[in-house]
């Protein structure tokens, strides 16, 4: 099989079950990139961050550069950035017009409720899966800095904006 079928297919199950953004789906896209040997740990931390930094989600981002990673062309980063993207597209393009019409349902509402404590353990998954040695080679500084930006957030009600910045400047001072 080639490796632009193999893409297709793992990145029709990351976007088919990706619930809950692209945080949400770092674990799967891990488990479909990082396990078949297409890229190394580091290279999917790297990836993550650079993800990050770049406009737009970050599912489709890594997407685009896993791509490319793997098979050395731009025809890769389109094939895998559509193919992420098309479940969801054909799922809200069906579900809005379900939902619209069955909105008032109880049935509906609580399928959004049992959905919120499984995307919030997905998020949780990303979280666990992204504190590694590449990440945080001191966790004690890390945990220092990720509690303070916390209690910063919720007791002071600083702007995101603001602790992004501090945490930084604390990360630069505290390991570089």
């Amino acid at each position: 099989m080639s490796v632009y079928l193999k893409l297709i297919w793992a990145y029709l199950k990351i976007g088919l079950f990706g619930f809950g953004g692209g945080y949400a789906m770092l674990a799967l896209i891990e488990r479909e990139v990082v396990n078949p040997g297409w890229i190394t740990e580091q290279m999917f931390t790297d990836i993550v961050a650079i993800s990050q930094m770049t406009p737009g989600p970050i599912g489709i981002n890594s997407a685009t550069y896993i791509g490319y990673v793997v098979t050395g062309s731009v025809w890769g980063s389109v094939v895998t950035t559509l193919t992420v993207m098309l479940p969801s597209f054909l799922l809200v393009l069906y579900a809005s017009h379900f939902i619209h019409r069955h909105k008032d349902s109880e049935v509906i509402k609580g399928i959004f409720a049992g959905l919120r404590p499984v995307v919030i353990g997905l998020i949780a998954s990303a979280a666990l899966l992204l504190m590694n040695r590449q990440n945080f080679p001191d966790n004690t500084f890390s945990i220092l800095i990720c509690a303070v930006s916390f209690l910063l957030v919720y007791f002071t009600k600083m702007h995101p904006i603001w602790i992004i910045c501090l945490a930084g400047l604390g990360g630069f001072l505290i390991y570089y």
